[in-house]
């Protein structure tokens, strides 16, 4: 068991998580029950994945949480092109948001990878 916010991914989630509910402070009334939910439920869940596998007893408990992750990840990846496709984020906020994704997706991947390894 590890303190999960010693997990450096964990951190660049959290940024994410605050990036995504800053992003969609401005996104229309109607919007607030459908894509924003949406758009930070899978922020959260990318970030409380990890949260919650790091406190499992061995690595082979932790090894289902970072692929959670990922498809946390992916979804909000989704959201996020759909929000630019919208109208609903301005280029930049796009951009930056993606970044943050790939990003993470470059860190998520090899601890997949380490924690599915064959133990020798």
């Amino acid at each position: 068991m590890q303190d999960f916010r010693n997990l450096k991914v964990w951190r660049k989630c959290r940024e994410l998580t605050l990036a995504v509910y800053r992003a969609t402070v401005g996104y229309p009334e109607p919007e607030r029950y459908g894509l924003v939910s949406q758009l930070r439920k899978a922020a959260v869940s990318l970030e409380s994945n990890l949260a919650e596998g790091s406190s499992r007893g061995s690595d082979s408990d932790f090894r289902r949480f970072p692929y959670l992750s990922l498809g946390s990840l992916s979804e909000l990846e989704c959201q996020v092109i759909l929000s630019k496709d919208l109208g609903l984020l301005t280029p930049t906020s796009f951009e930056r948001l993606k970044a943050r994704i790939v990003e993470i997706r470059r860190m998520l991947w090899p601890l997949v990878q380490r924690l599915t390894a064959p133990s020798k």
